[in-house]
């Protein structure tokens, strides 16, 4: 194997992590009355209402004028209220504080959860919300993987040669996988303040999210397939072992701390943009022969 695709190898295990750690960073909206984030904070906006806000691995933040119709709950960081800002029922901090500015309303019981004198010093809140963050982290990526590991093995068993394809792919043209993978991006960021800027496009947003979030995944399947083929090239196991231990290696390999944003920017460019190559780069991949 050359020492280029080595290089390229070590740089796609350390960045494959799917698509599903990218919903991990985002809020979660549930019928538009619960906002839930895990491995981050959640806001909820000036003058919106919502029934629970809860962040695991962050903190709660509701804006001036908002309301909490029940719960606000923040794992590993503060649940902080602006000014004017309700919450009716209960705050919970696991970990961090409760901040009312003036005017700010707790209409029931309001409980941190810390060391015995109910504050923590500021080493010890940064170090419990770190591996807050990392723990909820971790059992998001894990559950990708599986997820990712199904999805894999049925479309290698339902289409056998569409996902070695695009390993083939991305091994033939890394650099224009990664020229592809970062016009995708930029494409999408761009889609997505057109779209944003124009009150009949805001609908089409979660659509345009959902989209790339899927071409994500799906390419990321085809790296996973790339670093098992790359590492095991020389033992006669099947497509399913190769993606296995490949699959394995990567996902490893995410939970690493300190290398989350790097890896969701990688995984997106390297799985976004073989998927653009394949559909709409002038060459169809072809099977490498021995």
């Amino acid at each position: 194997m050359k020492w280029q695709q080595l290089i390229l190898a070590f740089i796609a295990s350390i960045s494959l992590i799917f698509a599903g750690n990218a919903l991990a960073q985002t809020d979660i909206n549930i019928n538009n009355t619960n906002l839930i984030r895990f491995g981050g904070s959640v806001t909820v906006p000036e003058n919106q209402v919502v029934e629970n806000a809860l962040a695991f691995g962050g903190s709660v933040t509701v804006l001036p004028n908002a309301r909490v119709l029940d719960t606000a709950i923040a794992f590993g960081g503060d649940v902080i209220l602006r000014k004017g800002a309700r919450v009716e029922a209960d705050a919970y901090s696991f970990g961090g504080k409760i901040v009312q500015e003036e005017g700010a309303i707790v209409g029931g019981e309001r409980t941190t959860f810390s060391d015995r004198h109910g504050m923590m010093d500021g080493s010890n809140r940064v170090r419990i919300s770190f591996f807050a963050q990392y723990f909820f982290n971790a059992i998001f990526r894990i559950s990708a993987a599986v997820v990712a590991a199904i999805l894999g093995l049925i479309i290698l068993n339902t289409s056998p040669q569409f996902i070695p394809n695009l390993a083939t792919k991305l091994r033939q043209h890394p650099g224009l996988t990664a020229l592809w993978g970062l016009g995708g991006i930029v494409g999408i960021i761009f889609m997505s303040v057109f779209l944003a800027i124009t009150l009949i496009g805001i609908p089409l947003i979660p659509l345009l999210s959902l989209t790339a979030i899927v071409t994500s995944l799906v390419g990321s399947l085809a790296v996973a397939v790339f670093v098992g083929q790359s590492l095991v090239s020389n033992r006669n196991w099947s497509l399913q072992q190769q993606f296995l231990v490949g699959l394995a290696v990567v996902t490893i390999l995410t939970l690493i701390p300190f290398f989350g944003g790097l890896i969701v920017f990688l995984v997106n460019m390297f799985g976004l943009g073989v998927i653009l190559l394949w559909k709409l780069g002038r060459e169809k991949p072809q099977i490498a022969t021995e």
